[in-house]
């Protein structure tokens, strides 16, 4: 399982995860990423359009200018086609045939898995699960879908965190590292530097995420209180 950390903000947080899977999304990018030549630091990069973040503004990404910006880092894992949460398939499968990976929503029709998963294959091996938010509750819908994507692919859940004990997740993305890491840092003190209580701070997400044997998601658990990317 792989967390990938949500975009960093400032220098400092770029400089923590160091090292560490990052996901930089188009909508949240902040130049000093590339002037300051963080973005070929991270471990692994996944490159995201801002779809979320289309969602909550309402301001329409521009797709020109993603897929401009996708061709600035080749070295990327994989990147994400834009796609809509908010139900408007068609808009999606327009906006995938110019590239990147493919994501299946709780607001697609059912039948439209079954045409993305070749669509996938042919993007990397990668494809995405969305959930409309609140996204509680929906552990028998994943189940379902995993259940029919093909172990060859990797499945990525966008903001997925309280689902991670699902097997067939291969990765999913949060901002709740940051949270934990204040939490590390002010209780280690002088014993740990910054970047470790970091390093600490993604293990003990992973861990957490691991541990869920059930779904608890309508208790919704402290660490996924806030805040997912």
């Amino acid at each position: 399982m792989i967390a990938y950390i949500g975009t960093p903000c400032n220098q400092l947080q770029a400089d923590l995860v160091n090292g560490l899977p990052v996901l930089v999304s188009f909508a949240a990018y902040c130049p000093f990423l590339d002037t300051g030549g963080y973005m070929g630091s991270f471990d692994k990069l996944l490159l995201d359009s801002g779809a979320f973040s289309e969602l909550n503004s309402g301001v329409k990404v521009d797709l020109d200018a993603y897929l401009d910006w996708v061709q600035r880092f080749p070295w990327a894992n994989a990147f994400a086609g834009l796609d809509d949460i908010s139900g408007d398939w068609k808009r999606s499968l327009r906006n995938y045939e110019r590239g990147g990976f493919p994501t299946f929503h709780d607001t697609d029709p059912p039948e439209l898995l079954a045409d993305l998963i070749p669509m996938a294959r042919e993007r990397g091996g990668w494809i995405g699960i969305g959930l409309m938010p609140p996204r509680t509750g929906r552990e028998s819908f994943l189940r379902r879908t995993l259940d029919q994507i093909p172990s060859d692919l990797h499945v990525h859940g966008w903001a997925l965190g309280r689902y991670a004990q699902l097997p067939r997740l291969d990765s999913f993305d949060s901002t709740h590292a940051w949270r934990e890491w204040v939490k590390i840092r002010q209780a280690l003190g002088p014993w740990a530097t910054s970047a470790e209580c970091m390093r600490l701070a993604v293990l003990k997400v992973q861990r957490e995420c691991r541990s869920l044997q059930v779904d608890k998601s309508n208790q919704t658990p402290e660490l996924f209180a806030k805040g997912e990317a």
